[in-house]
């Protein structure tokens, strides 16, 4: 089976809904927020103080 692209790695909340979701080829953070998730939501990327994007640490698969 192949490697998902994105991974849920941090969820909050039941109506206001946050989650922090990891692109794996990437290793870029985006944050999706929504106040009811049948209304929309909103997504970007997830920034450090100084505005650059945070960036998990991603390995090939052999490794």
């Amino acid at each position: 089976m192949a490697k998902e692209r994105f991974v849920e790695t941090y969820s909050q909340g039941v109506t206001n809904i946050r989650k922090i979701i990891v692109d794996t080829e990437t290793g870029v953070n985006y944050v999706l927020m929504s106040s009811n998730m049948t209304s929309g939501c909103g997504m970007t990327v997830l920034v450090d103080r100084d505005g650059k994007p945070i960036v998990t640490p991603v390995y090939p698969e052999n490794q």
